[in-house]
């Protein structure tokens, strides 16, 4: 027998804020495999940057039938950065050699190739070739000349004749059917950069990555992380050969040089989401902050303004928001210092920024803890417009550990709204507390479940679980009714990464820091959305303007309290979470619902009080799809059995009314640890429901619901 609830919206008290289209933005960052999952590129290792075994750069091997193959690494091309492969095979055994790499293809896609490389003049040609890694089975092939001693670019295409899971892209040379005679560094080729792109990919973007992310509409992205405090924008923009390898000195690896400034704006114009970007106020300086503005905004004829045209993008990029810091409160990240430091610095980076473009939005780096935030505020209020803050909620808010048992970690998840509403209220205590603050919004410029420390993990992500969606809906449903001060989220990340990414590119969990193994489970080109990517999808797809006080009255469960860095003691939470909000036009209701308990929640919908203008007014009693509309005298709350006084004008626009539309969608699933995977990628989706009319909603356990009223006449 499932439980009872009732929601109550308050319509006569429709708040006057704006929900701002940036509280559902995401955000890139370069940690891990999340830009090898989130761009189209085949190939790992391109420029040979990784160390040899072998003399073989480690993301490649060997493919050689001759005795006498050598390989070794040598200097790049002029300007080129990492290394060339060089690969000497002897005319005397008649052999082929060069290199191979694992792959998975799309049969029918062309895949366009770009190498550089040059070759001793009896290396006439070369050879590109995929083949199935299984059979042998050759699926595409491209026999290239070879023009010089020096170095060359050469294009070309291979269509793979079908879909191959374990493929191998080889590339050789050959000695078998024209042999020389063997001296001083004869046979040899050097390979500088070796890439394959598929013609359908956005840019160097995965098709998918953008479709889906269109679908999140984000409104905005957020391009940082703890990489971008030792990140210089200036070794990523031009030639993309020309720019520099960088060790991603946050999470190891490299930094992708290939996605830049430039490659970012274009995702962002390709997804229709405004850029919002963090500066390095690590180790970065206020003159560099202010050249990559004046880069992304200064005219032509600026310094930095010029070579954006150079470039190839001569109009500016108008980027209006920018972030001034990533969690420098933290010692693990680079710049690390105290908040009175920071807060000197932030001022020295915002005068220099404002020189170049006085019209821009500046974020300042704040946290959780109070007393940082009191500093910053205290000697840079007036030069903050926003004000930030990471929630991770799990083992930090909550002190849960791999040994928890499995509801008791539930019921801490499910808490996230709570959390987050406490870290809301300490920094608008501050916010509150003086006049010269009162202009300083709130943007939570990361947030997300985190289960445990981050580290590498086996077993199940609890990150793409049932039960974190149910989590980040409940939190998102905070940030709604903290939309007067909350006007920017970013959900991090959006693919892969670490393992809060939202949109996951193959099996990749299994190993956070190496990324992906291609073709262990079959299906590495699938790319799926986990739970909270639909939650994401669902809330963002949504036509809302303000919010409208709502009153739940419901059944609770017990909360062990917070960590106690938060400051929430043990205390019964509601089963349900539920927050209400008006389109612009006031003619579009929409309900949230989310319910935290383990079991059905049969839920009343009843709408109080007189409508706003200008919204129609229903009378009271009839329901609609389930949905009890019963306006109430005054806007007293109406009892079981009680027969509700119309407001005195609804009996005459009674007559004048259309019937009232509804819509239902829920996120649910029979286990609350259920996950989509590359097995089953729509075991959790969003589904149409239908609501009987003139009954209640009824809510399954764990899981999220959405309703979708048009009171329109």
């Amino acid at each position: 027998m499932g439980q009872k609830a009732a929601v109550s919206i308050d319509m006569q008290s429709a708040g006057e804020a704006s929900i701002h289209p940036y509280l559902f933005g995401h955000f890139v960052e370069d940690i891990r495999d999340h830009m090898d999952a989130m761009l189209a590129f085949v190939l790992k290792d391109m420029d040979f940057e990784d160390e040899a075994a072998g003399g073989v750069s480690s993301g490649w091997h060997p493919v050689t039938d001759g005795k006498n193959t050598l390989y070794a690494l040598e200097p790049a091309a002029p300007r080129h950065s990492g290394h060339s492969q060089k690969i000497r095979v002897f005319g005397a055994d008649r052999c082929r050699g060069g290199i191979g790499q694992r792959v998975s293809v799309e049969g029918g896609s062309t895949y366009n190739v770009r190498i550089v490389a040059r070759a001793m003049p009896e290396v006439r040609s070369f050879v590109c070739e995929l083949a199935d890694s299984r059979s042998g089975e050759l699926l595409a092939r491209s026999e290239v000349a070879l023009e010089s001693h020096n170095w060359r670019t050469y294009r070309f295409s291979l269509t793979p004749s079908r879909d191959a899971e374990q493929a191998e892209f080889r590339l050789t040379i050959s000695s078998e059917e024209e042999g020389w005679r063997d001296s001083t560094g004869s046979g040899t080729l050097w390979l500088d950069h070796v890439s394959m792109l598929p013609s359908y990919s956005r840019g160097i973007v995965k098709r998918e990555i953008v479709e889906m992310t269109r679908r999140l509409k984000p409104g905005m992205m957020r391009l940082a992380g703890n990489h971008i405090s030792a990140y210089h924008f200036e070794h990523a923009i031009g030639p993309d050969l020309e720019r520099p390898n960088m060790v991603n000195e946050a999470w190891g690896g490299w930094t992708n040089k290939y996605f830049g400034t430039d490659e970012f704006i274009a995702f962002c114009r390709d997804t229709e989401t405004e850029p919002l970007i963090c500066v390095n106020a690590g180790t970065g300086t206020p003159e560099e902050a202010a050249a990559w503005l004046e880069y992304c905004n200064g005219s032509a004829d600026t310094p930095y303004g010029a070579i954006r045209a150079r470039n190839g993008h001569p109009e500016p990029f108008g980027v209006k928001h920018w972030e001034i810091g990533n969690e420098i409160y933290g010692p693990w990240q680079h710049g690390h210092c105290s908040a009175e430091e920071f807060a000197e610095r932030y001022l020295r980076f915002a005068e220099a920024m404002k020189a170049v473009d006085s019209g821009i939005v500046l974020l300042a780096c704040g946290d959780c803890d109070p007393a940082w935030n009191r500093a910053m505020l205290r000697q840079a209020a007036h030069r903050i417009d926003l004000l930030t803050l990471h929630i991770y909620h799990g083992f930090g808010t909550t002190g849960i550990h791999p040994g928890t048992p499995k509801e008791e970690r539930y019921r801490h998840a499910a808490a996230f709204p709570e959390v987050t509403r406490e870290m809301i209220r300490q920094t608008a205590e501050l916010l509150d507390a003086e006049p010269a603050y009162a202009h300083v919004k709130l943007a939570v410029t990361e947030y997300n479940t985190m289960y445990y420390p981050n580290t590498i993990r086996e077993g199940l992500p609890e990150e793409h679980t049932l039960e974190a969606a149910v989590a980040n809906a409940a939190n998102l449903n905070e940030f709604l009714r903290q939309s007067h001060r909350v006007k920017i989220g970013s959900f991090s990340d959006l693919v892969n990464g670490w393992l809060g990414g939202c949109i996951r590119v193959g099996d990749v969990y299994s190993d956070q820091y190496r990324g992906r193994l291609p073709g262990w489970s079959g299906k590495s080109r699938i790319i799926y959305g986990t739970p909270s990517y639909h939650v994401m999808e669902l809330y963002a797809n949504r036509s809302i303007a303000r919010v409208v006080p709502a009153r739940t009255e419901c059944d609770t469960y017990f909360w062990k309290g917070s960590a106690p860095a938060i400051g929430l003691g043990a205390r019964e939470l509601p089963v349900l979470d539920a927050v209400a909000c008006l389109d612009g036009s006031g003619e579009i209701l929409t309900v949230f619902l989310v319910n935290r308990g383990l079991e059905p929640l049969e839920t009343e919908v009843r709408i109080e009080g007189a409508l706003p203008a200008p919204l129609p007014l229903a009378g009271g009693g009839s329901g609609i799809g389930g949905a009890q509309l019963a306006p109430l005298a005054g806007g007293r709350p109406g009892r079981e059995g009680e027969s509700p006084a119309p407001h005195a004008d609804a009996a005459a626009l009674r007559e004048e009314l259309k019937p009232l539309q509804a819509k239902l969608w829920e996120i649910a699933g029979e286990d609350f640890e259920a996950i989509n995977s590359v097995f089953e990628p729509e075991r959790i989706t969003v589904r149409e429901r239908v609501w009987p009319e003139n009954g209640p909603i009824v809510l399954k356990p764990h899981s999220v619901c959405v309703a979708e009223l048009r009171l329109a006449r």
